[in-house]
């Protein structure tokens, strides 16, 4: 298992606590808009599995009622990305990153048959908050084109990768995740 550097630790932690310093307003009020329309709990935790294939829970603003549809405030905390924020404990405590792979749950894993050692180069760094995959398709990427998103990141992974990723997925509380998306892969030369 490879760690990431003490230089990429600071980053994220730094990055992180600004992030969420500048988010408590905004987190505050999708908080406030949780309760009032669908009630509590306002967080939603879920096992996921992370660097070194270690599960660790993963906090999200709840977006989804009991029994799986996506409520009203839901929907617009999920397309402006405001779901996600509060990930940024997440990496403060060293379990995610604000860039890598897309956090998976186990069943996710089994379902897309990277359950075996041929593919532990992904977990080789900590999952992020986003990442290639995430902002490289208009929806959900194909398996083999997410596996290869990820594994040219761990391979070829850099500050200065990170900070491209960050500048893309930056757009989305502005502009929504289609039209970040959109502009993501036009950018790359593909159709949108």
């Amino acid at each position: 298992m490879i760690a990431r550097p003490a230089a990429d630790r600071v980053f994220d932690c730094v990055g992180a606590a600004a992030m969420l310093a500048l988010a408590v307003p905004l987190l505050a009020a999708a908080a406030l808009a949780i309760r009032l329309t669908d009630g509590a709990p306002v967080l939603f935790r879920q096992e996921r599995i992370g660097r070194g294939r270690r599960p660790f829970r993963i906090l999200k603003l709840r977006t989804m009622t009991g029994d799986g549809r996506i409520t009203a405030v839901g929907r617009v905390l999920r397309d402006l990305g405001i779901d996600e924020l509060p990930q940024l404990i997440n990496v403060l405590r060293g379990e995610m990153a604000l860039v890598g792979p897309r956090a998976l749950t186990g069943a996710d894993v089994r379902r897309v048959g990277w359950d075996s050692p041929s593919f532990d180069l992904r977990w080789r760094v900590a999952p992020g908050i986003t990442g290639a995959a995430q902002i490289a398709a208009l929806r959900r990427c194909h398996p083999r084109t997410t596996w290869r998103l990820d594994r040219r990141y761990v391979l070829g992974r850099s500050t200065r990768m990170d900070v491209a990723i960050l500048a893309a997925s930056s757009l989305v509380p502005f502009i929504g995740k289609r039209r970040a998306r959109r502009i993501a892969r036009r950018l790359r030369g593909g159709r949108s």
